[in-house]
């Protein structure tokens, strides 16, 4: 018979005891250890020693096999480069075609961080809870065939008439520069926080494979016509210790009741359900592939469809917002931040609401009260988002800068023949350069990090815009922070304005680090030794005008070298030079001005003139450039 006492608790609905199972019901309930997962976890490990020992043997060779990573298959599909990542790709896919989805359980390193977040969350006391999803699912498959579909359709619909859809394929396989499309470091320990430990913590055990991986949504593809699959014995009792140990959240022991094997995609063969089983009833063999076969089995989904449109605009919005933002966020970098944002918006927005909500073993809010748990949670989760809003305010400018700086059309020649080149302007050039600028510098100064991408676009809009000396300590800034064909881009216009600002001798020290940094740079040559000649140094310059020749037949350095053999009274080489470069110069009345200009610079006055009657024999209109200080562009 109950007491006063209890009846009264039963009143108020407090909880009461309940029987706690004996440690013998508990060894025998307890769900088996995977036994695969340990050699599973050597292999990743493996995986991950032989990309270090790759990059390592680059380093100190000079030349290795090009990187085995499938996004390397773009530069196949656009360019015709047949790489190493390519062909990994293919054979991935090919061996998913017969034996499924392994790949990405025992080969891929972002699977392997992953496992090792969600190893080390359950050492703590936090197991990943899966984030579903019915819309964000298909963000891999669109991912995909935008990187690896796209690219060919392009080629067909914007290419020339005659211009084949398949590029001409060449020899890649081992390369000199092995990490030129890869982000820097800088960039990469980031990425693999985001779409490793950022994503586990969040969106659960696959999260970044789940809805970001585009190599996953071939693979998944790939999967359904695959005979290789996880099937089924009588010996099944559907204990559901299979579901339990999937950490790719795959409702297993249903699937395996209703289809004698697994058919959903999501499936890595990673075998720890095989491992698990306590009947040993489960096993890899072939037979019926799962395309074709409907998976009617009843999932439970973390939202509403309501929620699904507004978590596939915030995607979307978060997406463009992040990625290229500074040049530094790759593609799939923002896929995974795109994710995260996805999840932290709607559940933010659930623990405003709702008086009583939780995360993972956290009590975010109770009885309408935060906790201290929840008001980190709510920080957090807006200082992200107020992070994702400000990139993509930044994104923004920084891609309407690259709009207007593309309006720009003076050729760069023209440009830099003389200091000021404001004449040669059209009215598009100037509304791109006032457009540019405007945006470029909101970017600049108010990014959180420097984009070296701009910073020479910047640098060339205040140039024309008659901003020389800003132009040539931004080129300066955007050097110290390139590497490569940029940084000799930017360390040659640095040089040539100042070649126009006669300040000679730090011309010849930027473009002497250009020249450095790209030994083949004709131009960088060509400048130097104007930069030489106005020095006075003149068998200096024609010293660099001939190694520029030497490399290729440049019609302004023949008219260069003709002028400075007539300087020196040399008639033979006069008439040579003069020669080639005219054999060599197109019939437009602007490239003759251009050239002109540039030899009047030098003093080479007479050659200089007859550049100009060229000019004014091809188009009459430019006997006007000398009396009006005009030239009509549009032409």
């Amino acid at each position: 018979m109950k007491s006063s006492c209890d009846s009264q608790d039963e009143k108020q609905g407090r909880s009461i005891s309940l029987p706690v199972l004996g440690s013998s019901t508990n060894a025998k309930n307890a769900v088996r250890k995977s036994k695969t997962s340990i050699w599973r976890a050597s292999i990743l490990v493996g995986v991950m020693l032989l990309m270090a020992a790759h990059y390592v043997q680059w380093r100190i060779s000079g030349q290795t096999i090009s990187p085995i990573e499938p996004s390397e298959t773009m530069y196949t599909l656009q360019n015709g480069a047949i790489n190493a990542g390519f062909v990994f790709f293919a054979l991935a896919i090919a061996a998913t075609l017969i034996f499924g989805r392994f790949v990405c359980g025992w080969a891929c390193h972002i699977v392997a961080l992953q496992d090792f977040c969600a190893w080390l969350m359950k050492k703590i006391g936090i197991t990943p809870r899966a984030f579903r999803s019915r819309l964000l699912v298909f963000v891999p498959i669109v991912a995909a065939l935008y990187m690896f579909v796209w690219p060919t359709v392009e080629r067909a619909l914007s290419g020339p008439p005659d211009q084949s859809v398949i590029p001409n394929f060449s020899n890649h396989l081992v390369t000199t520069e092995f990490w030129a499309t890869f982000p820097t470091f800088a960039v990469a320990v980031p990425f693999l926080f985001v779409c490793c430990f950022i994503t586990v913590y969040f969106l659960g055990a696959k999260g970044f494979c789940t809805y970001a991986c585009p190599y996953g949504g071939f693979f998944g593809v790939a999967d359904r016509f695959s005979p290789g699959r996880i099937r089924v014995t009588d010996a099944c009792n559907e204990c559901g210790h299979c579901t339990a140990v999937c950490t790719s959240n795959v409702i297993v022991h249903a699937e395996v009741k209703q289809h004698g094997m697994v058919v959903d995609p999501a499936c890595m063969k990673c075998m720890d359900c095989v491992s698990a089983c306590p009947t040993d009833a489960l096993y890899f063999g072939f037979g019926k592939p799962a395309v074709g076969t409907k998976n009617a089995i009843a999932k439970t989904y973390s939202i509403t469809w309501t929620e699904e449109l507004f978590a596939g605009f915030v995607f979307l919005a978060s997406f463009f917002a992040a990625w290229d933002v500074y040049q530094l966020v790759p593609m799939l970098m923002a896929l995974g931040i795109a994710a995260v944002t996805t999840f932290l918006a709607l559940k933010a927005f659930k623990v405003i609401r709702t008086t009583d909500s939780s995360f993972l073993k956290f009590i975010l809010r109770s009885s309408g009260s935060f906790t201290r748990a929840g008001w980190v949670f709510l920080t957090f989760a807006l200082l992200w988002l107020g992070l994702t809003v400000h990139s993509g305010w930044i994104r923004y400018h920084e891609s309407r800068g690259a709009i207007a700086y593309r309006k720009i059309r003076i050729p760069d020649e023209l440009a830099l023949a003389r200091l000021n080149p404001s004449r040669w302007l059209s009215a598009s050039d100037r509304e791109g350069i006032n457009d540019g600028k405007r945006h470029f510098q909101t970017a600049i100064q108010y990014g959180l990090f420097m984009n070296v991408d701009a910073l020479p676009k910047l640098a060339w809009i205040e140039y024309l815009s008659g901003n020389s000396s800003q132009a040539v300590e931004l080129l300066g800034t955007a050097a110290d922070h390139q590497t490569g064909q940029a940084k000799a881009l930017s360390l040659y216009y640095r040089g040539a304005i100042l070649n126009r600002l006669k300040l000679c001798n730090e011309a010849l020290n930027s473009l002497d680090a250009a020249i450095t940094e790209r030994p083949d740079f004709i131009a960088a040559r060509e400048e130097k030794g104007e930069a030489l000649w106005q020095l006075g140094r003149r068998d200096e310059a024609v010293k660099a005008w001939s190694e520029a020749v030497g490399n290729e037949n440049a019609v302004i350095v023949n008219y260069m070298l003709a002028g400075a053999a007539q300087a020196h009274q040399d008639d033979t080489a006069f008439f040579h030079f003069k020669q080639l470069a005219e054999a060599a110069t197109p019939n437009d009345a602007l490239f003759n001005w251009m050239i002109g200009m540039r030899l009047q610079n030098l003093g080479m006055n007479e050659l200089a003139e007859t550049r100009f009657q060229r000019a004014i024999e091809i188009n009459p209109e430019f006997s006007r450039a000398r009396d009006l200080d005009i030239i009509n562009r549009g032409r």
